[in-house]
Parts: structure tokens; sequence; C-alpha cells
């Protein structure tokens, strides 16, 4: 398997959000506002909403999705456990193709949790 590096593709993420925001910036905040409201402590926990957009990223077969919030989701105190059953529902949810994104998913964790 390739070895994607999380962490520092994270770090070209935030730069490329940083030009979205000079560029667009209404829209950027509006985004960033609807970010910080979604994933927020409320009758869920942070930590199982990020984990929800792990899932939902592996299903989307979206790798930067997957690198952003499964850091989110690691800071937010994800265990492996945690993290290994929010990947089991994403492959059921997303069956083969999903299972391809999932090993992507269990490397992150591997990398942000060390």
């Amino acid at each position: 398997m390739t070895v994607h590096d999380h962490p520092t593709r994270r770090k070209e993420l935030h730069q490329g959000y940083r030009e979205l925001n000079q560029v667009i910036p209404e829209q950027m905040k509006g985004f960033g506002e609807l970010h910080r409201s979604a994933c927020a402590d409320g009758a869920l926990p942070k930590v199982t909403k990020e984990l929800m957009a792990v899932a939902i990223a592996i299903t989307q077969r979206c790798e930067d999705c997957i690198t952003l919030h499964m850091h989110d989701a690691v800071r937010a105190g994800a265990t492996a456990d945690m993290v290994h059953e929010a990947i089991g529902v994403a492959v059921l949810m997303g069956g083969g193709p999903a299972s391809t994104y999932a090993t992507r998913a269990l490397e992150a964790y591997h990398q942000f949790s060390a």
C-alpha cells in the first residue's frame, strides 16, 4: 500500500483554504461557520460528528476529507476502537469502493495518533 503523508497534506490543504479565503472570502466565511457549527459539541459530541464525517468521506471517496476529518477526530479524542467501528460502518454503507478508501482512513489515524 502506498503511504500518504496525511500531516503534510493537511498543511497543503490549509494553505489552499487560505488562498480561497482571499479570492472568495464571503463564501469561505460561510463555509467556515457551517463547519464550526455542524461539528461543535451538541446532542452528539464533536468526536462522534468527526467520525461521521470520516465515514462519509470514505463513502464519498474524498481522500482529502479523510485527512482533514481524521485529524479533527483524533484531536477530539477518537480512540482506535472508535475509528475502527466508524470505518466498519463506512464499508457497510459504501461496499467495495469504500473499503479501498477505508485503508486511507486507517493510515491517517495511525499518522495523526502517533
